[in-house]
């Protein structure tokens, strides 16, 4: 007869761990630390009264999602506007994106309309801001967002397509907020309805011209010669 399996309790270490990392990931994400800002370890570690070594293991964890960068013998930073890894993940989400939904169009049956329906809806009514949460978009605007841009290609039936998209989604989310702070007059109310519609429509060629664009405007968005916003 097997064994249950008996999991070890996080450290003290673990747990200062996560709440460093829960700390400097919501302040980047609302633009307390600015793009390009120096995360310096000591620094952070005074603040919030834990150790270098707790403080390093957050800043770790958070180059791994996307929201900071290892400069070589410079430490740690938010990473900048012109940053090519937001380039690249453009490119790799123009690349994967558009084939992901052209086969959820194809595949995707009532209850994924249904799902979509719902989705738009919701994103449709939620606030981009609340005053409290700063000058970047709303976490809740945020989650549906995510929730609305999942469910378009979540009729495609693929699940190894759509842990990429999940990967790609978070290591952008960051790019996603500098930009539409950047360029905040894009119609992308307007953008994501055109998605809904032509995707329900079954029309495979213009909801794939339309999410192109669409993420081809955040990535254009942190540039220095557009006027885009989020995707």
């Amino acid at each position: 007869m097997s064994q249950p399996l008996h999991t070890s309790p996080p450290s003290g270490k673990q747990m200062l761990s996560e709440q460093v990392h829960a700390h400097l990931r919501d302040a980047i994400m609302h633009g307390r630390h600015a793009p390009g800002a120096a995360l310096k370890p000591q620094d952070l570690a005074k603040q919030q009264g834990v150790s270098l070594a707790v403080v390093r293991e957050a800043l770790v964890r958070l180059v791994g999602e996307g929201l900071a960068e290892r400069l070589p013998n410079r430490g740690f930073a938010v990473p900048a506007f012109s940053d090519l890894r937001w380039q690249q993940i453009a490119e790799a989400r123009r690349t994967i994106e558009p084939v992901t939904l052209r086969m959820s169009i194809e595949r995707g049956d009532v209850d994924w309309e249904v799902r979509l329906r719902a989705a738009h809806h919701r994103l449709a009514r939620t606030p981009t801001h609340v005053p409290d949460e700063g000058e970047y978009y709303s976490d809740a605007w945020a989650e549906a967002h995510r929730d609305f841009h999942r469910t378009l290609l979540d009729g495609c039936g693929n699940p190894v397509l759509l842990e990429t998209f999940d990967r790609l989604w978070t290591a952008s989310e960051l790019a996603r907020r500098l930009s539409a702070l950047r360029a905040p007059g894009r119609d992308a109310v307007g953008e994501h309805r055109r998605l809904e519609e032509a995707a329900l429509a079954r029309d495979a060629d213009t909801a794939t011209e339309v999410l192109t664009r669409h993420l081809t405007l955040t990535a254009a968005g942190l540039t220095d010669h557009n006027d885009a916003a989020p995707t």
